[in-house]
């Protein structure tokens, strides 16, 4: 074989190796929510001794801006040194965040979703090992003309306590790109909505009231990092596990 052909040769299969790496490390970007954040989040009631169960939300996420589609991942961990016995984990969507389908979990009643919310799906868990942690795949959408929260509350299985609440946190974005096939939105960030026309206008101020979240009737208080507002973990009867 002569070197120029041999050199053609080698040339093509670098070439396609070169392809096939930039399509992979794509692949692998294009789902890429970042490292877990528990921002906004805080105790509320105490676990059992030996339990200390907290949630991971991923620190950005994408919204298509066509079908206003995007995914999410929730996380809940035990990082304590006993196991966590049965809990549930609650995911709830609030203002232009609507909750779809949560992997492995059931829709939460009308009735009993907490006060402010538009919809929220609950995830039963038999047990939690010490040092574990379980992820639920979130399909969601996002209306980027409105501001959008999520709050992921850790409780006992019958509600009765609240160990954990992430939220209600907000994603969004300070540059809106209506232009854009997709929108990343940060965790922790206010949205700035994207008017009809396509500018991006601010909404109006509504006061801490607005972040009032009956959560369980354990009655705790909890002030989430960043945001100034009082959550009541309180429960709607009727509620159940």
């Amino acid at each position: 074989m002569s070197s120029r052909r041999t050199t053609t040769i080698t040339g093509s299969l670098v070439t396609a190796s070169f392809s096939a790496v930039m399509i992979l490390s794509f692949s692998a970007s294009a789902d890429d929510q970042g490292p877990g954040s528990d921002k906004g989040g805080k105790a509320v009631d105490a676990a059992p001794e030996g339990v200390k169960l907290t949630t991971l939300l991923p620190e950005k996420i994408s919204v298509n801006n066509s079908s206003q589609e995007t995914d999410i991942t929730a996380t809940v961990k035990n990082d304590g040194t006993k196991d966590s016995g049965r809990i549930r984990l609650w995911v709830v969507g609030f203002d232009g965040l609507t909750v779809k389908n949560v992997q492995g979990c059931s829709p939460i009643d009308e009735k009993d979703l907490p006060e402010g919310s538009n919809s929220g799906f609950t995830c039963p868990i038999d047990n939690l090992a010490a040092g574990k942690s379980k992820s639920y795949d979130v399909d969601a959408t996002f209306d980027l003309g409105k501001t959008g929260k999520i709050c992921l509350p850790v409780q006992t299985s019958d509600g009765k306590k609240t160990f954990w609440q992430q939220g209600p946190v907000p994603f969004g974005t300070t540059n809106p790109s209506p232009n854009a096939p997709a929108t990343p939105l940060l965790l922790g960030t206010d949205n700035k909505p994207v008017a009809p026309g396509g500018d991006a206008e601010e909404l109006p101020k509504t006061g801490p009231a607005r972040d009032l979240l009956p959560l369980g009737t354990a009655g705790a208080a909890l002030m989430a990092a960043g945001v100034a507002g009082l959550w009541w973990s309180q429960r709607r009867p009727g509620d159940q596990a």
